[in-house]
């Protein structure tokens, strides 16, 4: 069920909150990660944060955001047990997460809109995605990826 204007207005600062929270927790995630190469908690906790990152922006329709999430958490998930994050995997991973940070401080807090050159975020994907060997890597479409959330999924 899609949210009104309303709500989403009264929503988005909350949502901006959070998704700031959880792109720290992901920076951190990511020193470790540079502390100890693949570090099995760290990519976990990596994982669940984008997860939660790509579901919460999903329940305020911000697509470019849940998807971007989302497919940098399937690179990390299709080879967790082979990829090797050595220095240019974690700096790409670190350009992805840079853009989607700045991508957040973008969308328009009374309408949504989140105007942008989807190149770039595809440019990135690609090289993560080469960097962790995923040469074949296909970024999947939002709407066949996460089922939608009910209103107190939305909620939590």
């Amino acid at each position: 069920m899609p949210i009104d204007r309303k709500e989403w207005t009264q929503r988005f600062p909350e949502f901006l909150v959070e998704a700031e929270t959880l792109l720290a927790k992901s920076e951190e995630c990511l020193s470790h990660l540079q502390l100890i190469s693949n570090d099995k908690d760290a990519i976990d906790c990596m994982l669940s944060t984008l997860l939660k990152l790509a579901s919460r922006a999903q329940a305020l329709a911000l697509e470019a955001v849940s998807e971007f999430s989302l497919n940098i958490h399937d690179l990390l998930i299709q080879a967790q047990d082979q990829i090797d994050l050595h220095e240019q995997a974690l700096q790409a991973l670190q350009d992805c997460l840079t853009l989607m940070a700045w991508q957040l401080e973008l969308v328009d807090p009374s309408t949504g809109q989140l105007s942008l050159d989807e190149s770039e975020q595809a440019s990135l994907i690609e090289a993560f995605a080469f960097q962790v060997g995923q040469t074949r890597f296909q970024p999947a479409m939002m709407g066949k990826r996460l089922a939608p959330l009910s209103w107190s999924e939305r909620q939590a």
